[in-house]
């Protein structure tokens, strides 16, 4: 029998993720002592390790619940298949947004000779298939990544101070 540490060492998982697997209803310990220790065994490691399996899947925990307590393959296999055309479509929408940067690396004098302007890089990236939601991500991961090059990139589209600050706070 395991300890909550022990069985996240065993796991390579932290106690936390132990712990929040047992709030979410997917793992309860094999016994509990009086002085509140949980206790786990091989059942109850093989269970954490289905739902890790899942997990790197990128299943959601709140998808995980049936798949372990059903022995249908049918439900186990459409999750899934869904999960699958899940991820294409992340990976098509990323693909989208990696054309629209190959496109404007390939042309350098965009972005410093003044030609491209918010409403041009805007309709570019719409163009490429990227939603408000993906240019905001962008917008964020460029913020995160190098404030000081975003700062120069979006005064280079002539956008002005006041909206400049809004972009860079919401990111």
């Amino acid at each position: 029998m395991l300890t909550v540490t022990a069985l996240a060492k065993h796991c390579n998982v932290s106690r936390t993720t132990v712990l929040y697997y047992e709030r979410a209803g997917l793992l309860q310990p094999a016994q509990r002592a009086d002085n509140g220790y949980r206790y786990y065994g091989d059942k109850e490691i093989k269970r954490l390790e289905s739902i890790l399996s899942y997990r790197s899947f990128g299943i959601p925990v709140e998808d995980i619940a049936p798949l372990l307590d059903s022995q249908c393959e049918q439900s186990q296999q459409q999750l899934l298949t869904d999960q699958f055309n899940a991820l294409e479509s992340e990976i098509q929408r990323l693909r989208k947004q990696q054309s629209a940067i190959v496109a404007t690396l390939n042309q350098p004098s965009l972005l410093t000779s003044g030609m491209l302007t918010k409403e041009k890089w805007t309709a570019l990236l719409a163009a490429s298939g990227m939603s408000e939601e993906d240019m905001t991500n962008w917008h964020i991961q460029f913020e995160k990544m190098e404030p000081q090059a975003h700062q120069q990139f979006l005064e280079s589209l002539g956008i002005d101070t006041d909206e400049i600050e809004r972009i860079r706070q919401l990111s």
